[in-house]
């Protein structure tokens, strides 16, 4: 969808005036929304790998007269490349801004609901800037608020180690997850300025797509142990993601700490302070590419025991996550797309044999895990007859079983088992937009991410009017019931196996899930691995 921009003056009360501007479309010249890019919800911290700052009391963005200029983007957090899903334009290491879509006219009286985006790329990559709300208020209606942030990723977000507790505590902070924090900051920040902007702070649905997704989910298990008072999460979309095992130990972390200084050439016979002295002076684009050379390339979360409790996944064999997930009546929508390991294969795939995929999968996931993986998907040790090759099929499989498909079903088992299977909304999309074409061939079906562009109305591309009220019968008008907090969706599903499914000829059907039985398999065998010890985890 082509738009023409509008400046558009907004004043922040105590927080001053911000420039953003009025989006029309350039076809018929009508309004759509108002947009302001790159708001600042942080400030940055002191150095790498320490918490952001929260804008002070006495912030504002700018005066009447000289607004702060919000009709651009946000800054990129420094990354590796992946398709044209990536950017190098616009990096910086101060990526503390949101990107803000707002309804046009006059908010209801407790102000519009509001929507939390968080994107997307495997905690590697990705921006804000990729995605556009513009046509899903304009013209599909949604009439809520869409705040999506920008947050340190890869090396600069998820580097954890012994080194950096002791700065922490130097500074009194927590460690590691540093894009995490970043996401709860801006849930924070949202919380408490979007009002200013006619939002109801009370009414606030968490989404995310693939690691955007898993990040949901991962700011819902903190919400779940903060305060009531403190609480923010109401809902929550997780779209083609899911937790798959406990996060790796600070043990483990360790270890891929060890081989960055290694590949930097910076002895481990330092000091601490001169460790992270010498790893903050390093250029962000040495550091990037010198961090995915490593053996252990993939930085993710690690259970720090304040972000991430060592006992999560516990929890979900115990019944406790889901019964704080009743007592706060959070519900999800979940679910996935038929071809999801299509895309899933092309992020760093291993070369063509059994041991390199074995590596390959763990730099994602702890080796006790990734052992008993093997053994369950291959345990005569060969290419199973319907698979092509090792390094794309083999890998796309088990990769996105891991990511989606049976962890996925394991979350809802666990989340059913413990009484809380109303809270559930299954979907499953087997159904293609001819727009996604533009990003992602067409060869791979209803691969990984074809959906953005129905959950976001085309994504800034158009829809063709034919397919327009298949997708808003199927999924956008029980998603907008959803953001606006309306009990009855229409969704049509009455059992947790029941998953509501776009169908490839447009039709939308309540299907018994085919693969329940398999999943959950897989899903007790890795739970009976338990969580990785500090032996096990050294041995990475």
């Amino acid at each position: 969808m082509e738009t023409s921009r509008h400046p558009y003056l907004k004043s922040l009360a105590s927080r001053g005036y911000v420039q953003g501007v009025t989006l029309h479309s350039k076809a018929t010249n009508e309004p759509l929304c108002h947009y302001f890019g790159g708001v600042r919800y942080a400030l940055c911290p002191s150095g790498r790998w320490r918490r952001a700052q929260n804008l002070p009391q006495s912030y504002s963005y700018g005066t009447k007269d000289q607004p702060g200029r919000c009709d651009g983007n946000t800054g990129i957090c420094p990354q590796p490349s992946f398709m044209d899903l990536s950017s190098t334009d616009g990096w910086t290491e101060d990526c503390f801004q949101s990107n803000v879509w707002v309804p046009l006219g006059e908010p209801p009286k407790d102000g519009w609901p509001v929507l939390f985006f968080i994107h997307g790329g495997f905690l590697q990559f990705g921006h804000p800037n990729a995605f556009s709300a513009t046509a899903l208020l304009g013209d599909a209606a949604l009439n809520a608020i869409v705040v999506v942030p920008a947050y340190r990723l890869n090396v600069f977000g998820f580097l954890y180690s012994s080194e950096l507790e002791q700065d922490a505590s130097s500074t009194n902070e927590t460690v590691g997850n540093h894009g995490f924090w970043d996401q709860r900051q801006a849930l924070e920040w949202t919380r408490d300025n979007i009002d200013l902007f006619g939002g109801n702070a009370s009414q606030i649905t968490i989404s995310g797509y693939s690691a955007g997704a898993y990040s949901a989910f991962y700011q819902l298990a903190y919400d779940l142990q903060v305060p009531d008072d403190q609480s923010i999460v109401k809902r929550v979309c997780i779209w083609s993601n899911s937790p798959a095992a406990q996060p790796k130990t600070p043990s483990s972390a360790q270890v891929q700490f060890d081989q960055l200084l290694a590949a930097l050439k910076i002895p481990a016979s330092l000091p601490w302070s001169e460790k992270l002295s010498r790893l903050r002076a390093t250029p962000s684009d040495t550091l990037l590419s010198t961090a995915m050379g490593v053996e252990l390339n993939q930085f993710r979360p690690t259970s720090d025991s304040t972000f991430i409790q060592s006992t999560l996944f516990q929890s979900f064999d115990t019944g406790a996550f889901a019964r704080k997930l009743s007592a706060r009546n959070v519900r999800i929508m979940l679910g996935e797309c038929r071809d999801e390991r299509n895309l899933y294969a092309t992020w760093f795939p291993p070369q063509n044999n059994l041991p390199s995929l074995h590596e390959r999968l763990l730099a994602d996931y702890p080796r006790p895990v990734v052992d008993t993986l093997i053994k369950l998907y291959y345990p005569d040790g060969r290419l199973p007859a319907d698979c092509d090759n090792w390094d794309t099929d083999a890998f796309g499989r088990i990769y996105a079983d891991m990511q989606v498909h049976k962890m996925q079903r394991g979350l809802i088992h666990s989340i059913a088992s413990g009484g809380a299977s109303h809270l559930l909304s299954r979907y499953r999309v087997e159904y293609r937009l001819k727009c996604a074409d533009k990003t992602i061939p067409p060869s791979w079906g209803v691969t990984h991410a074809t959906d953005q562009y129905i959950w976001f109305w085309g994504n800034g591309e158009l829809i063709d009017p034919e397919e327009k009220p298949i997708i808003r019968r199927a999924l956008i008008d029980p998603f907008i019931k959803f953001v606006h907090g309306e009990a009855d969706i229409q969704w049509g599903t009455t059992d947790h196996r029941d998953i509501r499914t776009l169908k490839p000829d447009g039709s939308v059907q309540i299907v018994k899930d085919a693969f329940w039985d398999d999943a959950i398999r897989v899903w007790k065998a890795l739970r009976e691995v338990g969580e990785p010890d500090h032996a096990s985890a050294a041995k990475l």
